[in-house]
């Protein structure tokens, strides 16, 4: 039997420690799935202050206190992951023992709820069980000739799968807006991609949310939404927000500009081309130099920190399994130029996605 030399070793005791790493990573969403279900957010927030173990496992009534210490150590592992920071305080003047106690970071308080850029739906959608199990099914997908896992696994497309479960189209409408609402937060730094705009066109608009939005920082700016009949029947325009009903493969209304909000990620390369060619005619015929303005994520391995790419990364692993792809800016680039653009300018919006300005 040959020998294991001890810097062979070595590498071996490294490689097992990053395929634990790999698998117990599962361990994220569920945790953070717990703190959603059971409001932790929500109770740190109404207390106004950092919480210590015995305040927050008292708030938590339908933990037996058996369980106290385990809450302790889900917090923890939240907290190292980001999601909640852990403050040592004295819990009087005259104590001088330090005392745990939690707060809210930036990513929990995106879990309040009731605020207008609350998340917790997208939580609950990403770890529906259903969507979980399909990923288990990862390997005979890839040998087979079915399109999308969904298909593979469930008989359906995602849409169709959305569509049929009432409760899951809820969540996931009531995520896409509170993503809206951070989107609103993020346009206020591009006012200038919208100046000497009169009219705008959201192509899968869905309910409105970013078209109003738009309107509210821009009140002069026309501005349709436009998506399938099912999405956009009986819904209520404004005074600068309509709604239109089609299909963005066979035409798109005019005006000076079109908007794409995380529609291209959910197409294979052949589909955007085709839907970015309908966006240059409609921009082309209203007599005016028009524009197409895209917010998607743009991977970027050589300069983004590693986590940061590590999330687009997995996102277009669950992009790729519905037909669909996040791309890096040769890639867009590869789009813009095969449906006849000339160039276009990127604008970071400080998270996971970028604005991209298109023009013919």
């Amino acid at each position: 039997m040959a020998s294991v030399n001890d810097q062979t070793a070595i590498e071996l005791l490294q490689g097992e420690a990053l395929l634990h790493h790999q698998l117990v990573n599962f361990l994220r969403p569920m945790c953070l799935k717990w703190a959603v279900e059971l409001g932790i957010a929500d109770i740190i927030h109404s207390h106004g202050k950092p919480i210590t173990l015995p305040e927050l496992v008292s708030a938590l009534v339908q933990v037996p206190p058996t369980k106290a210490s385990f809450v302790k150590r889900l917090m923890r592992f939240l907290a190292h992951n980001g999601i909640f920071e852990i403050h040592e305080e004295s819990q009087h003047d005259d104590d001088e023992q330090q005392h745990e106690a939690y707060a809210l970071t930036p990513a929990s308080k995106l879990l309040v709820k009731g605020t207008d850029h609350c998340l917790t739906p997208f939580v609950l959608f990403a770890t529906d069980p259903v969507r979980m199990n399909n990923y288990h099914h990862l390997g005979n997908w890839f040998c087979g000739e079915v399109p999308t896992l969904y298909e593979s696994v469930l008989g359906t497309s995602i849409w169709e799968y959305i569509e049929k479960n009432p409760q899951q189209m809820s969540i996931f409408n009531q995520g896409m807006s509170g993503e809206s609402q951070l989107l609103k937060l993020a346009l206020k730094n591009c006012s200038s991609v919208f100046e000497g705009l009169d009219s705008i066109v959201d192509v899968g608009g869905g309910i409105g949310t970013t078209a109003k939005h738009i309107s509210e920082l821009f009140p002069k700016l026309k501005c349709v939404v436009y998506d399938l009949p099912k999405v956009v029947a009986n819904l209520s325009g404004t005074n600068n927000v309509s709604f239109v009903a089609g299909d963005m493969f066979v035409s798109i209304p005019q005006a000076d500009a079109i908007l794409l909000k995380r529609v291209l990620h959910d197409w294979n390369d052949e589909n955007c081309v085709e839907i970015l060619k309908r966006c240059k005619d409609s921009i082309s015929n209203n007599g005016k130099k028009g524009k197409v303005i895209i917010i998607e994520a743009i991977i970027n391995e050589k300069q983004e920190d590693q986590a940061l790419t590590e999330t687009k990364l997995s996102m277009d692993i669950m992009m790729m399994t519905i037909n669909g792809k996040e791309r890096n800016e040769i890639e867009w680039k590869e789009l813009f130029v095969g449906a006849g653009f000339k160039h276009y300018k990127i604008f970071p919006l400080n998270g996971l996605r970028s604005l991209i300005e298109v023009y013919p």
